[in-house]
């Protein structure tokens, strides 16, 4: 009965950024929980929807880049044109850039908040009106630590600004639209082993402050953010709305 309940055979997932890191992850969950994938990101470079189609799970690729206004839009009618519905809907894709305060310009700012919040809200704005068609759907929401607490030592104030956005936008949302039956949610993920974290040589001093500060003493890999995606866009989470799930190794613990 309870595994039953992180079954999502047959729901449409359309996943931002989904052809590497944890966007790839949560893919191959859903996959393997039943869904039908719909990845989109500016290109599949990586190799990741290779990857899904050797897992056998049904799955396509709309090529867009979210800088563009327009593409989430044509995300979800492309979804749409081809399902029919949208019934899972998981925000991931993001960037993460570090500076110091005096060095972010309106360009590296602009950089920032147009894929981490911007994009997000329009990608919510564009599938609600037909989750509220269906009278129903799940939308899923990729934080941070960094929206909860100012993590060292890198300097990031405008990235841990865009994820506290994100967290405020999901708590919305789910407030706004548990009426029509969509549940919105977020996690907020601690350090995760993605090319993301893949530091460059003179940042590399940073990985000791990192596990450091995190109880459990290491970065989570991908598929552990994965599995906690699941529970939250299946109906094993029914009763959880407006929530910001941190999976951090204790990290915001102490």
């Amino acid at each position: 009965m309870f595994l039953e309940k992180f079954r999502v055979d047959g729901k449409i997932a359309l996943i931002t950024g989904g052809t590497r890191g944890i966007g790839l992850s949560i893919a191959h969950a859903l996959g393997e929980a039943g869904a039908k994938l719909v990845l989109t990101n500016r290109t599949d470079q990586f190799g990741g929807l290779e990857s899904l189609k050797k897992a056998k799970y049904d799955v396509s690729f709309f090529e867009g880049d979210l800088l563009d206004k327009s593409i989430p839009q044509k995300t979800i009618d492309y979804t749409l044109e081809k399902h029919g519905r949208v019934d899972i809907l998981v925000n991931n894709a993001g960037i993460a850039k570090h500076g110091e305060m005096e060095d972010y310009n309106d360009d590296f700012l602009d950089s920032i908040m147009n894929i981490n919040v911007d994009a997000v809200f329009r990608m919510c704005r564009s599938v609600i009106t037909p989750m509220k068609k269906q009278g129903e759907g799940t939308i899923l929401n990729i934080g941070s630590i960094s929206g909860l607490v100012s993590n060292i030592p890198q300097p990031q104030v405008a990235y841990n600004a865009s994820k506290a956005a994100v967290h405020m936008m999901t708590k919305s949302l789910a407030s706004d639209f548990a009426n029509n039956n969509i549940r919105v949610n977020a996690i907020a993920p601690g350090y995760v082993r993605t090319e993301m974290t893949n530091l460059p040589k003179e940042h590399e001093h940073w990985y000791p402050t990192w596990n450091k500060s995190t109880p459990m003493n290491r970065m989570a890999e991908t598929h552990e953010i994965a599995s906690a995606a699941l529970f939250l866009c299946s109906p094993a989470s029914s009763y959880v709305t407006g929530e910001v799930l941190v999976v951090d190794g204790g990290y915001t613990s102490r």
